[in-house]
């Protein structure tokens, strides 16, 4: 796909086909993210692969729970309607989704979270080439259970910077409108 169709037509994507992705094309969509450029060429970034629906489910139901609790701790700091939808149980935060990539680094770099930023913007460019779609999913980086953070190889001084999820999508939603770049000043 051309370069700037695929800028055009990358879209989050929550509705998924019940289609496995094979572990190879996602492991040549990790290839892809990086080549994302990185401070000092750190290359900083890595990744977790969960195609286990049970542990995902898990790991949901952890996330959930987690932000629950925050709600109650701070109860105006989110909207009530992620509070809502959190408290329902049959709502799995991946949108049931065949995969999930975590890119995750370790807390001591302080570019961390810009360098695996730009490697899921290559991630989501890559997967879209491939016609599959991808979404951030922010809730999913609420794992405090030390026995999950092991099962799933998060060392204990990483951060969860995206959980990313991926699949075959339902249909691709049209695009929304974008806001003119609102460019401050010029100094030429």
């Amino acid at each position: 796909m051309p370069f700037h169709d695929l800028l055009k037509n990358r879209r989050s994507i929550r509705d998924f086909q019940q289609k496995d992705v094979p572990l190879g094309i996602i492991k040549e969509i990790i290839k892809d993210s990086c080549l994302a450029p990185s401070a000092s060429n750190g290359q900083p970034c890595n990744f977790i692969v969960i195609q286990n629906r049970e542990m995902m489910k898990r790991i949901s139901d952890e996330c959930k729970k987690n932000l629950l609790d925050d709600f109650k701790k701070s109860p105006g700091a989110f909207s009530e309607r992620y509070e809502t939808i959190l408290k329902d149980e049959t709502f799995n935060i991946f949108y049931n989704a065949p995969s999930v990539i975590y890119v995750v680094g370790s807390s001591d770099i302080n570019s961390i979270d810009v360098d695996c930023a730009l490697a899921v913007s290559y991630l989501m460019f890559s997967a879209a080439n491939r016609g599959l779609g991808a979404c951030w999913i922010g809730f999913g980086g609420n794992i405090r259970d030390s026995k999950i953070r092991e099962e799933i190889g998060l060392p204990d001084n990483y951060s969860i910077i995206t959980p990313l999820i991926i699949g075959y999508p339902q249909s691709i939603p049209a695009p929304l409108e974008r806001k003119e770049p609102q460019i401050l000043k010029i100094i030429s």
